[in-house]
C-alpha cells in the first residue's frame, strides 16, 4: 500500500515538512509516483522499528478487521527458539539459518536462502542493538500459510551493516503468508523490541519458556492498545 506524505505524517504524529526532510536526507525510503512522494507501508514499518520510533496505534491496527489478529507468541512458537546458531559472516548466518528453521514441507529452502540475502542486499534488515530481522522483499513468494517467527541466537555476533555498527547476535526470521500478516508480525515485533522486560529476556538469552511467556505479555499489551479481546 503506498501512502500519501499526509497519511506517512499522520501515522508518526509529525509535520509533512518534517517527512519531507527525512526523504530528501535520504532516510527514509520513498518513491515518485506522477511528480508527487509515496512511501510504501511495509518499508515504513519497517523503517520505524529500526530507527526504533513509537509504534502507533494506526499501523497496529492495519488490517485487523480484515485478517485474524497475527499472535507475536504463536508465531514465535510456530517458527521455533534456536541457539548457538553458527556462521562468520551475513551469508553463512543465512544459510544456518534457513537450515534450522521449521519450514512447511515443499518450501524451497534454496529459494528462501536467495531471497534473504537478496534482501540484505538491498537494504540490511539489522535494526541496531544486535538485533536483525531477516524476511522475503515480497511475503507471498513462499506459499506458506501460517505466519511464524524463527528466533535464532547466534554463537558468535556477525556484522551484518547495521547504522549503529554493533554486529547481530539475534536474529527474528519472519515468514508470513500475505503482506497484511508481515505487516501485523513486524509490528508486534517493533513493539516488544522497546519493551524493556522483552529486550531483558533475549539479551541473557533466557530459555524457550521464558521468552514465549514474555511475547505472551507483549501480545496482551499490543491487543490492549488496539481493543481487541480473543482471536
Amino acid at each position: 500500500m503506498q501512502l500519501k506524505i499526509r497519511e506517512v505524517a499522520k501515522l508518526l504524529s509529525v509535520s509533512d515538512k518534517t517527512v519531507y526532510r527525512w526523504i530528501k536526507a535520504g532516510a527514509l525510503p520513498a518513491y515518485h509516483v506522477h511528480d508527487q512522494y509515496r512511501v510504501d507501508r511495509t518499508e515504513l514499518l519497517e523503517w520505524v522499528t529500526a530507527c526504533k520510533m513509537p509504534v502507533s496505534e494506526e499501523i497496529l491496527n492495519e488490517s485487523k478487521d480484515s485478517e485474524k489478529r497475527i499472535s507475536f507468541a504463536e508465531a514465535i512458537e510456530a517458527g521455533g527458539c534456536f541457539y548457538r546458531v553458527e556462521g562468520t559472516d551475513k551469508e553463512s548466518v543465512l544459510r544456518s539459518v534457513v537450515n534450522t528453521m521449521r519450514l512447511p514441507e515443499g518450501v524451497d529452502t534454496e529459494f528462501l536462502y536467495r531471497v534473504l540475502l537478496a534482501r540484505e542486499n538491498v537494504c540490511s534488515t539489522a535494526i541496531g542493538d544486535g538485533v536483525a530481522i531477516p524476511h522475503p522483499r515480497s511475503p507471498i513468494v513462499l506459499h506458506v500459510t501460517q505466519p511464524s517467527i524463527s528466533l535464532c541466537f547466534l554463537e558468535q555476533p556477525v556484522d551484518f551493516g547495521a547504522m549503529d555498527g554493533k554486529p547481530v547476535r539475534v536474529l527474528f526470521t519472519l515468514v508470513t503468508p500475505t503482506v497484511h500478516a508481515h505487516l501485523q508480525l513486524l509490528s508486534r515485533v517493533g513493539y516488544a523490541l522497546q519493551d524493556s522486560e522483552f529486550k531483558s529476556v533475549i539479551a541473557k538469552p533466557g530459555t524457550r519458556e521464558a521468552i514465549l511467556s514474555e511475547a505472551r505479555r507483549v501480545d496482551l499489551l499490543v491487543d490492549a492498545r488496539m481493543g481487541c479481546t480473543s482471536k
